[in-house]
């Protein structure tokens, strides 16, 4: 009864500040809806113990209730997320315990942010990739495009499927760069190889592309072979701290989120150092809207640390720009593809949960629902703008822009 009366009272305090389309539904069958009949979500508590998760309603503690089997929740994922979202703001409003609790969470977050004291050794590093993406490539087949392009599409009329949205991104960026046949292509982060494939095809340059991922390695080799490109690209399994030469082009798609704000220097200072006198690179990577956070509003970036991006940190489109400076690069154009990324979240969440049968045949019960939360969550983040995709191309500071044209027609012939 103690946990009853406890739950009755903060179901009250949030009905009269918001209606929620949610029911929850206590392991003796009682129910408590939050200001609807007709709820989108139920959230079914099995035992008395699982009211912790849900009277502290941050994403990180509904997530992790959820993961770790302490609560079901029923309904389409799109609504699970937005109604936790709505549920997780309410935790910003209550007074007392819950309220400081909140604060001393963000003030974490933003230590964390401002101080980017997170470790990025090379065997850290290598485990974090492995662990995201060595899931298995079959897993990844199930929801991506037939490319396997794990990063954000380009919607260039906004209404095409996800494979062609995929091409036209790779070549939007490859447009970007100016490529021309005789260049050296570098990209460093190269997944399942679907950029430097579609570089060397197009363009006929010489491609390298990097991965600390052994299934990415194996399958993009795979697929060089397959195409007979073996004499134009290149897949290496390579730290990009440990790369030496020049190139005329680089790209880094998806892939600086993992480096760590106190290594933007390092990483492009990296960049620089292999940039061609006349070269051009590409940043293209997930970004936070907060100044002062590193993470996601409400515990949901604190989620994606814990159980899907370990040592992941999100840098503010300012300070990248401040970084690149400071290592000698100079940004001559900036594109936000914040709303493509929310539609490429949301279709992979769609596709995720189309072939759920399939996918729960190649992951344990806890790795399928941090993902089918994962995925609808971002495509949740960047629609409320929490969070957004920055792509950035910049060439050696000084350097007259090496020939850069004059405006931004060149990309859209």
């Amino acid at each position: 009864m103690f946990w009853e009366k406890k739950l009755e009272d903060w179901v009250d305090g949030i009905r009269n500040r918001a209606v929620l389309p949610l029911r929850v539904q206590l392991w003796n069958g009682r129910r408590f809806d939050f200001g609807t009949p007709f709820p989108q979500v139920t959230v079914r508590i099995p035992q008395a113990s699982s009211l912790a998760y849900l009277l502290r309603p941050s994403l990180l503690n509904l997530g992790r209730a959820y993961v770790e089997g302490k609560i079901d929740i029923e309904g389409k994922v799109d609504q699970i997320i937005r109604v936790g979202g709505m549920l997780a703001s309410t935790m910003t409003k209550q007074p007392g315990s819950a309220r400081q609790s909140a604060r001393a969470a963000l003030q974490r977050l933003v230590q964390a942010g401002a101080s980017g004291d997170r470790e990025h050794t090379r065997k850290i590093d290598a485990d974090a990739i492995r662990y995201h993406y060595d899931v298995s490539n079959d897993f990844y087949a199930q929801w991506l495009d037939p490319q396997m392009v794990y990063s954000c599409a380009y919607f260039e009329n906004g209404d095409e499927d996800l494979a062609t949205a995929q091409i036209e991104k790779i070549d939007h960026i490859l447009a970007k760069l100016r490529l021309q046949q005789g260049h050296r292509l570098l990209d460093i982060g190269c997944g399942w190889g679907a950029l430097v494939i579609r570089a060397a095809q197009r363009y006929g340059v010489h491609c390298i592309g990097v991965t600390l991922s052994e299934q990415q390695y194996a399958l993009a080799c795979q697929r060089v072979q397959k195409a007979g490109l073996q004499q134009l690209v290149e897949i290496r399994r390579q730290d990009y701290r440990d790369l030496d030469g020049r190139f005329d082009r680089i790209t880094s798609v998806g892939m600086f989120e993992h480096v760590g704000l106190k290594n933007l220097p390092l990483y492009f200072g990296k960049i620089r150092a292999l940039l061609a006198e006349d070269g051009v690179a590409m940043n293209h990577g997930i970004t936070t809207t907060n100044v002062k956070a590193a993470n996601a509003a409400y515990g949901a970036g604190e989620f994606i640390e814990r159980y899907v991006f370990p040592h992941g940190e999100l840098a503010h489109a300012g300070t990248v720009l401040l970084a690149m400076q400071e290592a000698g690069l100079e940004a001559v154009d900036v594109e936000n593809l914040r709303r493509h990324y929310a539609r490429t979240c949301a279709i992979w969440s769609e596709n995720f949960d189309a072939r759920s049968d399939c996918i729960r045949l190649l992951v344990d019960e806890k790795r399928f629902r941090i993902w089918r939360l994962y995925l609808a969550g971002c495509a949740y983040a960047f629609e409320q703008d929490w969070i957004a995709l920055h792509q950035i191309l910049c060439v050696r500071a000084g350097s007259n822009a090496a020939g850069h044209p004059w405006s931004r027609r060149y990309m859209y012939g």
